[in-house]
């Protein structure tokens, strides 16, 4: 006597046949199982491999040098006040904040052309105090903000801190960075970066990052 088999529905055994195949071409592919406490993927823009270079934007409390060629009575430095605006000679109080250098300088030179005959205007920015990430943990010599540069990475950032101590966990460091969607995490392992082995993890820092180096 055959034993009594019990048949599934045809549409459960349909199922699995698709999920099979889903699997089977997920494998092949070479398709990773999604984590949900994995770390964020690195931004395109920003990898180190890349071209793009984060332009400086002027912020709050920035101090800038103003040189109009030829006009030292007009040149001279300038701050960036809480309202995000400079006061410059013969034209009063320009709104700096969000601009880069170049465009504030194109914008007080056409200003200055009301007073000055085809004026050239050059912008610098000698102190970068609206521009700051910070290195925080028990891994890093010392704790602090630093200065963004226009190409400072996350290398530059722990280096600008006195380095890494002895017992830094390298693998294990985190950047965290604050985005219109909320806070997002990414992984720096140094260990893997020095071999050459993750190049693009070495992220391009943005004002407000915050790096944290445990131990």
């Amino acid at each position: 006597m055959r034993p009594n088999r019990t048949r599934s529905p045809r549409w459960a055994r349909a199922w699995r046949c698709l999920s099979g195949s889903l699997a089977l071409l997920l494998i092949a592919n070479g398709c990773a199982v999604w984590d949900p406490f994995a770390p964020a993927p690195l931004p395109p823009a920003k990898r180190a491999g890349g071209t793009e270079i984060r332009e400086y934007r002027i912020g709050v409390p920035d101090r800038l040098e103003m040189t109009v060629w030829q006009h030292p009575d007009v040149s001279g430095p300038l701050l960036v006040r809480n309202d995000g605006k400079v006061s410059v000679p013969l034209m009063g109080d320009i709104q700096a904040a969000g601009l880069t250098p170049t465009e504030l300088a194109e914008k007080i030179r056409t200003a200055l052309s009301d007073f000055i005959s085809d004026p050239r205007v050059d912008i610098a920015v000698t102190e970068m105090r609206s521009q700051v990430a910070s290195v925080i943990g028990g891994g890093v010599v010392r704790s602090g903000q630093i200065e963004l540069q226009r190409n400072t990475r996350v290398i530059e950032a722990i280096a600008a801190m006195g380095g890494l101590t002895a017992f830094a966990k390298k693998r294990d460091i985190r950047i965290l960075r604050n985005t219109a969607h909320g806070q997002v995490e990414y992984r720096f392992d140094y260990t893997a970066f020095i071999r050459g082995e993750a190049p693009d993890s070495n992220l391009l820092l943005e004002p407000g990052d915050t790096v944290i180096v445990p131990d």
